[in-house]
């Protein structure tokens, strides 16, 4: 089975002063961890305050790529240095399926896409895949009842939504997305 690209959110504090220095090792970090396997992006947000929590969202290409930066030695260099400029630890949450087609609910509204492109998007990707499905799948499923012919084209739309159609449209259309 495939499994599919994993997003990490990282909340963590500068120490008074060290703005600048985090935001440059980060950003450090960041370059040397593009050559790493499985490392596909990162952003770096700015607290919505002075001295708030800094933001990174990562993305590796699957749950195991993120293990194995985890526990690489470039990771923990990278975590010493960082260490001296920013308080205390990282908090970690990981986003995967529904929660990872856009930015999370922790992630500043000042940096959340249009709520009209979004549903552009939402929009670009049901309907061609309730199209193609009402032409090919419901026939099939014609001698259900209506409401498990529903469920079962409604679940199909879901997961094809989650696991394939939404990565690859939020990704082509990225640029786009979050002008």
């Amino acid at each position: 089975m495939n499994e599919h690209a994993v997003f990490r959110i990282v909340r963590r504090r500068a120490k008074p002063g060290c703005a600048q220095a985090y935001e440059t090792l980060v950003r450090a970090m960041f370059a040397d961890a593009q050559h790493f396997p499985g490392y596909l992006s990162a952003e770096l947000l700015p607290p919505e305050t002075a001295g708030g929590d800094y933001q990174i969202i990562q993305r590796f290409s699957t749950s195991h790529d993120l293990e194995r930066w985890n526990a690489s030695g470039e990771r923990a260099n990278w975590m010493e240095k960082l260490a001296v400029v920013a308080e205390g630890d990282p908090e970690y949450r990981l986003l995967h399926g529904l929660d990872a087609w856009f930015a999370p609910a922790e992630v500043p509204v000042v940096k959340m896409p249009a709520r009209w492109r979004m549903t552009i998007v939402s929009w670009l990707g049901i309907f061609p895949t309730v199209a193609l499905l009402l032409y090919f799948v419901a026939p099939l499923l014609a001698p259900l009842p209506f409401l498990l012919r529903t469920a079962a084209l409604t679940a199909i739309v879901a997961i094809l939504m989650s696991y394939i159609i939404m990565p690859r449209l939020t990704r082509c259309l990225a640029g786009w997305i979050r002008r």
